[in-house]
């Protein structure tokens, strides 16, 4: 398997062309994984994507899309994905 580094950038513009989320936070958790032995294998990454595209869509088809939207990053640099996913509606529901 040929290994590429992953980005936050690259990650959010394949999620912006493809979901239009109207908020898209990304991190990269990688430091938190160092010694960890899937590191080597690629990065780990938490986001949280909020799209209108969600609606009426259950967890798991949410989890879909983020994943077919990062399809070649994820067998080509991507390790770890942690997927926070909302319609508006909901990520105004949160409590805070």
């Amino acid at each position: 398997m040929i290994m590429t580094t992953i980005s936050t950038e690259l990650i959010e513009a394949r999620l912006n062309a493809t979901l239009a989320p109207v908020r898209l936070v990304v991190e990269d958790d990688g430091a938190r994984h160092a010694g960890h032995p899937g590191a080597a294998s690629g990065g780990h990454f938490n986001v949280t994507i909020v799209t209108p595209v969600f609606a009426g869509k259950s967890r798991v088809a949410r989890h879909r899309l983020v994943y077919d939207a990062l399809a070649d990053a994820m067998r080509n640099g991507i390790h770890a994905l942690a997927i926070a996913a909302y319609t508006p509606e909901e990520f105004n529901n949160l409590p805070r």
